[in-house]
């Protein structure tokens, strides 16, 4: 089956990504946590992703369309990327989560993906 494993982080986290003097550990741990993930065979795909700051949300109310600079809510941690993964079963999966660089100072979304829809005709 087919897992999404998403990263939630503190906004400070984002910051210091692009601090010199943060930046080494920060990176360090991520690069240390990807390299034995993708020596496990699970993952079919992943992505980081830019800072909050880039984001821009969409929405539309009674037909009109509301763009919003920024991600959707404000909360303490935001998504900071993703990995998708091929795994036997949801605890092979959480077993990664746990083991993050994200679970310790945010957390771990994991959710399973819809299986492909058939196609019409």
């Amino acid at each position: 089956m087919d897992y999404v494993i998403m990263f939630y982080e503190p906004a400070q986290l984002f910051a210091d990504r692009e601090d010199p003097a943060k930046s080494g550990a920060y990176w360090g741990a991520w690069m240390d946590y990807i390299g034995a993930l993708q020596q496990s065979g699970l993952v079919k795909g992943g992505q980081g992703l830019q800072g909050p700051a880039t984001a821009t949300t969409v929405r539309v109310t009674d037909g009109k369309r509301q763009v919003q600079d920024g991600p959707f809510a404000d909360t303490k941690e935001q998504l900071g990327g993703f990995f998708m993964l091929e795994a036997p079963d949801l605890d092979t999966v959480l077993e990664w989560a746990a083991r993050s660089p994200a679970a310790a100072y945010g957390c771990v979304e994991v959710r399973p993906v819809l299986p492909p829809m058939p196609v019409p005709g």
